[in-house]
């Protein structure tokens, strides 16, 4: 079997999809698939070296439009393919529609098409366009595509409304799972200035609305008041490289940080090799993920932070979420409420025993999520179809 990836971005491009794309296209390959990727030239390696490892990477499109049209039914012809699997985020096509309007094009040429929705966010149009053609704009490939994924319940849910069948396949981790003897970790914490008695919160993936950079800050400041040791390690790159509003998120957060005078209890680690990002959260004493929408499973950081043995404080699901329960796993508090989350960081913080529970199920519970058995339920999906 030969699968074409499309997607918006990919290594070296900053992205959670990009990433995944690259994940899941190694565990086919070692499940005996050819994997090839369509994807941005930004994505193009300084080497110009056409294989990332055993997955061909085609870095071809300088601007997503209605060329992909054309472009990818021919590529998929030359290379022999029998699906072209689309990785979606809305953000990631630069908002250019054609990638929504191509999987009925395509099919007209005899192009399998598999589509794997990341967000179900609706897209930007043009101005005054209404909500409703905008959700209309972004579920339309689901109508055309031989098979629809999600990587989360509550969006196949919400397709189900509309009448659109889909299966949830999960993500994994992009992050590889350490776990750092006591010494190591104190090491590492000494490293990023962080003394042993130093209560040291992280929070780890790009900045944008969606997850909760403002209730993180205010977090902060209230856990400030109440512990004067309080760091925050903010773990990888400030943004990603696909959506562009994420530039003016991250000034206001910014602004807020010097607003309450907490430059010097904020640690940005930039980019770094995912080892490092694995380093990192394991020094961490509690990891915060405030999502404005809750918790779920296609949030690659929380993956990350559950692979990597993390005590972790996050927002209630908007939906039911049986693989992960509160404090067994984790801790959930209410969305926005800032006084809650820093009362669970200092609870976790404050209760060995309750802190250990969660950090070593959380690391049994990733491990659901591998991407062995990710590549496995796809390969189920693409030979139903």
């Amino acid at each position: 079997m030969h699968i074409l990836f499309v997607t918006g971005e990919y290594p070296p491009m900053q992205g959670g999809v990009g990433a995944y794309t690259r994940e899941l296209a190694r565990a086919l390959y070692d499940q005996g698939v050819r994997v090839s990727v369509l994807t941005s030239q930004r994505a193009a390696q300084p080497n110009c070296a056409e294989f990332d490892g055993c997955i061909r990477v085609l870095p071809a499109i300088d601007r997503w439009s209605w060329r992909i049209f054309h472009i990818v039914p021919e590529l998929a012809h030359e290379l022999g393919a029998d699906w072209v699997h689309v990785q979606y985020q809305t953000a990631a096509y630069a908002m250019h529609p054609a990638i929504n309007f191509a999987p009925s094009r395509w099919k007209r040429k005899g192009i399998c098409t598999a589509w794997t929705y990341h967000d179900l966010l609706p897209m930007y149009l043009f101005p005054k366009a209404g909500r409703l053609l905008r959700t209309w704009v972004t579920e339309r490939p689901a109508h055309a595509a031989a098979c629809v994924i999600t990587t989360n319940e509550a969006d196949r849910l919400k397709l189900a409304k509309h009448h659109i069948d889909a299966v949830t396949i999960p993500i994994g981790s992009n992050i590889v799972s350490l776990h750092l003897s006591e010494e190591k970790r104190q090491a590492r914490r000494l490293q990023r200035g962080y003394t042993k008695s130093d209560l040291v919160v992280g929070f780890f993936g790009f900045l944008n609305q969606s997850k909760g950079g403002d209730d993180l800050i205010e977090t902060l400041r209230l856990l400030r008041k109440a512990r004067s040791n309080v760091h925050l390690l903010m773990i990888g790159d400030k943004v990603g490289a696909s959506d562009q509003s994420t530039q003016i998120y991250l000034r206001k957060v910014e602004k807020t940080i010097r607003k309450h005078h907490l430059q010097d209890r904020v640690q940005w680690t930039g980019a770094e090799p995912d080892s490092e990002v694995a380093a990192d959260l394991n020094a961490c004493d509690v990891v915060l993920l405030p999502f404005t929408d809750g918790a779920s499973l296609r949030r690659g950081t929380l993956m990350a932070a559950l692979a990597n043995g993390c005590a972790i404080v996050t927002t209630t699901p908007q939906t039911p979420l049986p693989e992960l329960q509160h404090e067994r796993d984790l801790l959930y508090v209410k969305a926005g409420d800032a006084p809650a989350m820093a009362a669970a960081v200092l609870r976790l913080a404050g209760d060995d025993r309750l802190r250990t529970t969660v950090q070593t199920n959380a690391r049994r519970a990733s491990r659901q999520f591998g991407w062995e058995e990710i590549a496995r339920r796809h390969l189920e999906l693409y030979a139903a179809v």
